[in-house]
């Protein structure tokens, strides 16, 4: 079974290097945001407006360019319509009790197998590590935007002030120098687990069963451990433990990277287009008629490039 991209996209090297990645449980989560304070500190992100959402406990409202983190707060049931008084004792038994009505969700860019977004970059800025995360290069994005709609779980975003990409890397500096995400750092349950990719699917997997075991027979993972048929964009490397439908998250529940969705159908094309190129030009020069400007160097360059199409042809197969 494949758990990585194909070779030819990582871009930066590492021998040995293992996948790593981000396992989030959301049974476990308390919704108390330390995750996205911790990413802020070390990534020297901006504040959210606070005041742009009152009444709510969610200030942040959604991942963007300036929140790498967000922890989402999904409430199962209607909010009691009876205004509470002025002042009243706090119940803790009834707040404890309350907590059934919350579920919580650190959620986090997915760091894809196949990343929609790296497919749709023109420049480059997005890479994919020797540890299998895509990367985001502030200094080579063009602004450009074409990853945020290539991305079906709505990750990207362009900052406002200079217009350029932004998104969570899975902190690549601190894993450089063999130290876990802050996100991670931070989590007082260890609600979001981090390390080698195979290791906390092998985790996640007897996580569910214990849950299970205790009668909460919803508990499944989103993103790891599917048939190959059924990965969410070629396999999620930041996945995570939920207890409800995905859309209850904001998570859809069909994903993949649109450029990955079609790559079969329109190599096919262009290897067919490529041969039935090469196959004119070298009728021309074979019955005495070559085109004008047409020479040797055309016939092999057009050779090439079916080629190389059958060469990425034959590697999709292989995924």
């Amino acid at each position: 079974m494949r758990t990585r991209a194909a070779p030819g996209e990582v871009s930066i090297r590492g021998e040995d290097a293992p996948r790593m990645g981000f396992f989030t449980d959301t049974s476990v989560c308390i919704g108390c945001k330390a995750c996205e304070v911790a990413c802020k500190q070390w990534n020297d992100l901006p504040a959210d407006d606070v005041a742009g959402r009152p009444g709510s406990y969610d200030h942040t409202g959604s991942l963007g360019a300036a929140t790498w983190r967000h922890v989402r707060f999904v409430e199962l049931l209607e909010p009691n319509p009876l205004p509470l008084p002025d002042v009243a004792p706090v119940d803790v038994a009834a707040a404890v009790a309350d907590m059934d009505r919350w579920v919580f969700m650190s959620d986090v860019c997915k760091h894809c197998t196949n990343a929609g977004c790296m497919d749709a970059c023109p420049t480059g800025a997005l890479i994919r590590t020797e540890f299998d995360t895509v990367v985001l290069q502030p200094d080579v994005c063009n602004g450009c935007g074409y990853c945020i709609p290539a991305c079906p779980f709505g990750v990207v975003d362009r900052d406002p002030d200079d217009g350029r990409a932004a998104k969570c890397t899975l902190c690549y500096d601190r894993l450089r120098d063999g130290m876990e995400p802050a996100c991670a750092k931070a989590c007082p349950t260890d609600s979001i687990r981090f390390g080698p990719y195979d290791d906390l699917v092998e985790i996640a997997q007897r996580r569910v069963a214990a849950l299970q075991d205790r009668g909460i027979e919803g508990a499944y993972l989103y993103g790891a451990g599917d048939d190959e048929a059924e990965r969410l964009a070629g396999g999620l490397g930041a996945f995570f433990l939920l207890t409800e439908a995905p859309e209850r998250y904001g998570l859809p529940a069909q994903a993949d990277s649109p450029i990955q969705d079609a790559v079969v159908p329109a190599t096919l094309a262009a290897v067919g287009a490529g041969l039935v190129a090469a196959a004119g030009v070298a009728g021309a020069f074979r019955f005495g008629r070559p085109a004008r400007g047409v020479g040797a160097l055309t016939v092999l360059a057009a050779a090439a490039g079916a080629a190389e199409l059958a060469r990425d042809l034959r590697d999709r197969w292989r995924r």
